[in-house]
Order: C-alpha cells, then structure tokens, then sequence
C-alpha cells in the first residue's frame, strides 16, 4: 500500500498504532494465560541458553583445553551453526568410538530442532488484541508467496502452539541431562583415541 507524496513519490503506510489505554485496561483479565505464555517463552529462552552452553564442555573435552579456552573458542564464532559446525567437525577427527560418535550427532540434532523453536520466538513481532493477549507472532524473516515478498509468516498463539513450547521446553531440559551424561563418555573416548 502506497500513496503519493507532494513531491511525487510513493510512501509506505505505517500500520496503525495500539490503543494503549484500552490494551492496558482489558490486560487484567488476561494476565493468567498471559503469565503463562511469557513463563513458557521465558523458559524456552532459558533453557535454550543452557544446553548451548553444554557444547563449551563437548569443546573442551573434544580439543583438551581448559574450560576458558572453550568458552573464548565458543563465543568467537558468533553463530549457534558455526558452533555446531566446529563440534562436528571436531568430533570427526577426535572421537574414534562409533557410538559416542553416534550419540552425540543425534544430541545436536535434537538441539537444532529446539533451536528452530527458539529461534522463532526470539526473533518475531508479537500481535497483541485489543485486550491484551498474545493473538499470533509474526516471523522477522521475509517470506515470499506468488512472487511477492512480505513480512515473514503470521502464526496463531493458540493452545496448541503454546503446548509446542510446552513440550520442546521438556526436551530441552531431558537434552541437558543427555549432554551432561555424555561428558565423561565423550571424554573416555577421546582418551582412547
């Protein structure tokens, strides 16, 4: 949607703004549901975190260093990929016990499959109804639809959705234990090697 400008040229029409005052008078009623949403997005976020965070000590063990050189090797790539990307690699050269090898290719997939979840919820608008709930999120990332391009994909919050955060926010933390118990069978087998 465009309309000319004095000077001839086309200019976007912004999107209407909220009634705040009325957001913030129904939001009350909501609070609830609302808590809970936040409280399993939150979670997610928190979750998340820790489980990248394990892949500091999958580095450790795999390049035998101290737990502060994993960590500046970790944080000097700036991508959960790159960070993946190294472990993988890493654990090709370095773990000789096919089903250590094997137990951790599957951990990191798991990770991915939370991450994309993560991912979504980190990096979207949130739609907010007139009363104040969370209604939808709106993906950040272009989305293109009949050779169009537009703001990326617009997903209700639904129960359904919310039980995904619920359920990947359990994984995730079954994940971290996974990856805890992984360590020391990581390191035996890179001390065999």
């Amino acid at each position: 949607m465009h309309r000319k400008t004095g000077r001839g040229l086309a200019m976007s029409r912004l999107p209407t703004p909220p009634n705040f005052p009325a957001v913030e008078q129904a939001a009350p009623g909501f609070a609830e549901r609302q808590q809970h949403i936040l409280m399993q997005i939150g979670n997610l976020g928190l979750n998340w975190s820790n489980n990248e965070s394990m892949f500091i000590y999958v580095l450790m063990v795999l390049l035998d260093v101290e737990e502060v050189d994993a960590a500046i090797i970790f944080s000097t790539l700036n991508t959960t990929r790159a960070r993946l990307d190294l472990v993988r690699r890493l654990a090709t050269v370095k773990i000789r016990d096919a089903a250590v090898a094997a137990t951790l290719k599957r951990l990191i997939r798991r990770f991915e499959a939370a991450t994309r979840l993560r991912n979504e919820f980190n990096h979207c608008m949130y739609q907010i109804n007139a009363q104040g709930e969370i209604t939808h999120t709106h993906l950040m990332r272009p989305h293109e639809a009949g050779g169009r391009l537009s703001l990326g994909e617009l997903r209700e919050m639904d129960e359904r959705r919310i039980q995904e955060i619920v359920d990947t926010n359990r994984q995730l933390k079954r994940l971290n234990r996974d990856l805890w118990e992984l360590l020391p069978q990581l390191r035996a087998a890179i001390g065999a090697a």
